[in-house]
């Protein structure tokens, strides 16, 4: 059984799912579904569609670059298959399959750190404006003639010094 990938969005095929669409130069572009052939068909490129597989990898969103990928590749040389080689390359597979896992993982755990910061700073800066809105009118108030007491009380201290 053979599983293709998708031209626009780098999704899998499986058989007998998806359209072909062969150009005039024989070239061949597979896809998923009929949105990435209409898309395709609206000569859009799929590094600037946010929800295709380059794009992400393009913004950061992916990892692009890991040793795990080496397994995906197309090969078209014929082997020889026996059963123990079968069965020792499907728990290769499934145990590469846990490694990729885990990296993406922590790759998403570590972008996230940043934008966590971020959302946090504007968060508090948001609350600081919007402060209105969770306390009672009266309490604001009380809140700003006791910061503005001990301006007046240094200000008296200031004037008798300056006398």
């Amino acid at each position: 059984m053979r599983v293709e990938k998708c031209w626009f969005c780098s999704s899998n095929i499986y058989p007998g799912h998806g359209i072909t669409f062969v150009r005039n130069d024989a070239t061949v572009f597979r896809f998923c579904r009929g949105k990435c052939h209409k898309n395709f068909k609206m000569k859009r490129n799929p590094r600037k569609v946010k929800w295709t597989k380059a794009y992400r990898k393009l913004a950061g969103k992916e990892l692009a670059e890991d040793a795990t990928f080496e397994m995906e590749k197309r090969r078209n040389r014929p082997e020889k298959y026996n059963r123990d080689l079968v069965g020792k390359t499907l728990k290769a597979v499934s145990k590469i399959t846990e490694i990729r896992q885990k990296r993406q993982d922590r790759y998403y755990e570590k972008r996230m750190q940043k934008a966590k910061k971020q959302q946090l700073a504007a968060d508090k800066l948001q609350l600081e404006k919007e402060v209105h809105l969770i306390k009672a009118p009266a309490g604001i108030r009380v809140e700003k003639e006791k910061l503005k007491e001990p301006v007046r009380q240094v200000d008296a201290n200031a004037d008798s010094m300056s006398e």
